[in-house]
Parts: structure tokens; sequence; C-alpha cells
């Protein structure tokens, strides 16, 4: 018998109305942010416009099924939840939507899952203003013939149309992997918009508050089987559920000048300095999972569960652990059972966390994720052997050439065919000049090559 399709019908109750719009709908997203939209005790008064990134694909799937999802929550079992806070589900292409949206005085909050590479940085951590993909926007931008393609571009536009509104303040919400994800994405936003229309960056400066947060959840791909598993227990098709371990986590900092949901609701937490709450996620979850992603593959592993299960793997996590926890203030941030429990969510088999998935944009994570704790450790006297260590991983798996998904994958296979003539150095340049120039750091990283695969 066919089953029904997850529909209007099972929504719980009228549509909220749109006061947030979120740019990259994914997985992540709908496990985090509308997650906890969907638990805050106001959800219905503060509705999700959600708007894709590259690909319509996601959008067109879940508004069949009226902005409706299945949450799997997965652990020794499994537990099922229909989220409802995604009101309107829409293709990023259509920016004439995102405008309007954008522009509404009822709009409150824009956040942002776009990746690290979305935002064009440069190995200066600024926005990169040569990037091909922000020279065409611009071009685009100053034709006014035809609409923005990068996320960025498409944001700068939308806000330009809300200052023509006269709709007043509203929060941009970063909730990617970062180091200080507000004034990263405010100096790209405004470095994008200062190029274009200078009085529209002091608009936005003085009228656009940058929330920094960080974000925790693991959400690995949707399969076959989770769909069959939501089919079995729920008694409807749902082709947009979304896998995620039960633990999650937001830490967030910033104004609100609009208003917004009860986050706190469902466990987000405000603070006033995010920075050590920034780095014991960037250092010690995302940093382990890079490291795992590239060693875990030069290994012949394919999730994080089988490489933490390799001794080799286990003991370069532990050691990379063991130097950013030098560098964090362990007590207030209670790093000690936050390892221990980052050791029982890594060691989840059930959550298949594919490590191709993880190594993607390496270029660009690696700088948040071991350089700062490399030249925290150099700056104390010490080697940074482990934060090294997991940058020679990275520097021997960009040598397989296997599946390089990069900002930069032009310059990371460059740097591989110079041969003998420092592949190393070239690539270190790419994650910092000061790396590229320091000579011990480039013999200890040529040092570690090869150490996964011996």
């Amino acid at each position: 018998m066919d089953l029904p399709r997850l529909n209007r019908a099972l929504r719980p109750s009228a549509k909220a109305p749109v006061r947030i719009v979120h740019l990259g709908l994914g997985a992540f997203h709908r496990s985090h942010q509308a997650w906890y939209t969907h638990q805050a005790g106001d959800a219905a008064d503060w509705g999700i416009a959600a708007f894709t990134g590259r690909r319509p694909d996601t959008a067109r799937a879940l508004a069949e099924q009226d902005g409706l999802f299945t949450l799997v929550e997965r652990a020794d079992t499994d537990s099922f939840s229909v989220v409802s806070s995604i009101v309107e589900a829409v293709d990023g292409a259509n920016v004439q939507r995102l405008t309007q949206l954008v522009a509404a005085g009822s709009t409150a909050v824009i956040t942002l899952t776009i990746t690290e590479a979305a935002y064009a940085l440069g190995a200066n951590g600024q926005l990169d203003r040569t990037a091909p993909d922000v020279v065409a926007d611009l071009a685009r931008l100053d034709a006014g013939t035809e609409y923005p393609q990068t996320p960025l571009g498409r944001l700068v536009f939308a806000l330009a149309a809300r200052r023509a509104a006269g709709s007043g303040p509203l929060a941009v919400v970063c909730c990617d992997n970062l180091s200080n994800n507000g004034p990263v994405a405010q100096d790209a936003v405004v470095g994008l918009a200062r190029i274009w229309d200078a009085g529209l960056a002091r608009w936005i400066e003085a009228n656009v508050s940058f929330v920094s947060t960080s974000v925790d959840r693991i959400t690995p791909r949707t399969t076959a089987a989770d769909a069959d598993a939501v089919e079995a227990a729920c008694g409807y098709r749902d082709t947009s559920a979304v896998v995620a371990e039960p633990f999650s986590s937001w830490v967030l900092s910033g104004d609100f000048p609009a208003g917004r949901p009860r986050w706190e609701d469902a466990g987000a937490v405000f603070v006033d300095r995010i920075e050590p709450y920034e780095n014991r996620k960037l250092w010690l979850l995302n940093g382990a999972h890079s490291l795992l992603a590239y060693a875990g593959q030069l290994r012949g592993h394919t999730n994080v569960a089988q490489a933490l299960n390799d001794a080799l793997c286990l003991k370069a996590v532990e050691r990379f652990w063991d130097e950013a926890q030098a560098n964090l203030p362990a007590e207030e941030l209670e790093v000690p059972a936050y390892r221990a429990a980052l050791m029982e969510r890594f060691s989840n088999a059930r959550i298949a966390h594919s490590l191709a998935q993880i190594s993607m944009d390496g270029s660009t994570k690696l700088r948040m994720r071991a350089v700062p704790v490399l030249m925290a450790e150099r700056s104390q006297g010490r080697s940074g052997a482990a934060a090294a260590l997991l940058i020679a991983a990275w520097v021997d798996f960009s040598a397989t050439g296997a599946g390089i998904h990069d900002p930069v994958a032009a310059e990371v296979l460059n740097a591989n065919s110079l041969g003998e003539r420092e592949p190393v150095r070239a690539l270190l340049g790419l994650l910092s000049p000061e790396l590229a120039g320091d000579d011990g750091i480039v013999l200890l990283v040529k040092g570690l090559s090869g150490y996964f695969s011996r």
C-alpha cells in the first residue's frame, strides 16, 4: 500500500508568520536552528523562510511537504518528531522573493549556514575582493541587469532593499564554523557593500547587528535507509527527513534589535563573550573531525566512528586535544567533560558521519581548526606537533588528488605539482602566509608527512 506523504494535515497549528529569513537550507539548518525555533515557547510567532544555496532540490521537496520534515534523533534507538518552523522553502535563485522578505518590516532575524567558503575569505582572514565569484557579483550589482549569485551578494542586494523600504534594524546571525563569526560575517557583508555602495555600507553598520554563535549538532547525510526507517515508524513518506544525534548546543552573543524567538526554551545559551566557546567547538570538535577526515581516509575508513576505532587515529586526536586544551580556559569551559562527551558522540556508530563530507573546503576550515592551535603552542615555546600532524594529514590527503573539493582547489593541485620544489610550503601558504614563512614549521610538517601511511 502506498503511504501518504508528509503533508500540511500533520502541521500541529497554523503557520507562523515569516519573521526569520535563512540562507543555506540544508540538513544542519533543519536539525539545529529550525529545531530550536520549533521548540521555542513563542514558536507560533516565528516562522522561517529558508532559501537553498546552490541547488533548488531541497526547497522543492520541502515545499511539497508544506515545509514540514521529520527529525530523527539517533542514539541506541531512534526517536521521531515533525518540525514545523519552516513555513516557506524557496530556491535560493529566487532573489526577488528574498528581497521582498528581507525588506519586510516584520522580518527581524536573518540566519546563515552558507558554509565557511561562502564568506570568500583570503588567507589573511579578510574578504578576498579578487575572488572570481566576488568580482562577478560586483559586476552584476553595478550593471543592475541581473541578480547576484553568491549568498553574500544576494544578502547585500536584499539589505539594500530593506534600507530603501525604511524597514529598520535587524540581526544577522552567523551559524557557520568560523572563529569570531559575527565580526567575520560583518566584514564580508560590509566589505562587499562598501565596494558597491558606500552609503549602503554605512547603513548596514548602523542598522544591522551581527550576532556571533557557536553551533553544535552532528548531522550526517540522510540515506535511503533513513527514509525507510521514517516510513516504518511514522506511517508516511518524508523526502526531507533529517538524522541527528540527540546532543545539540547553541551559544549566542550579540544584540537582536527587532526581537528574537525564545531559543533558550530549547537550551540555547546567551553569553557576553563567545570566543572561548567558539574555540572549544572549533578546536576540539571540528579540529578532531578534520583530523579524522584526512587521517581516516588515508587509512581506508569512511566515517568518524570507524576512524576513531583506529588506534593511530585515536592517539592523534587525543594528542591534538591535549594541545588545544592547553590553550583554553579549561575550568570555565569544563573541557575534560566536553572531551569525554565528544569521545562518546564520535563513537556513536549509528551516526555514520562521512569523512568525505567533513574533508571538504579544507583550506578554509584548517585556518580556524588547526592554525590557531599550532601558533598558540609555538608562542609558548612548544612544538605544536599534534596540530602540525593535522595539517600534514591534509597535505598528504591533498596529494592523493582524491575528490579535492576546496575553494582554492586549483591552487592545491598546482602546489602538489611542484614535486620537490616545496609543495608543503606552497600548501601552507594557502592556510597562512605566516606558516609558509616559518622554516621551522615547514620542516615540522614535512617530517610528519606520511605518518598515517607508515
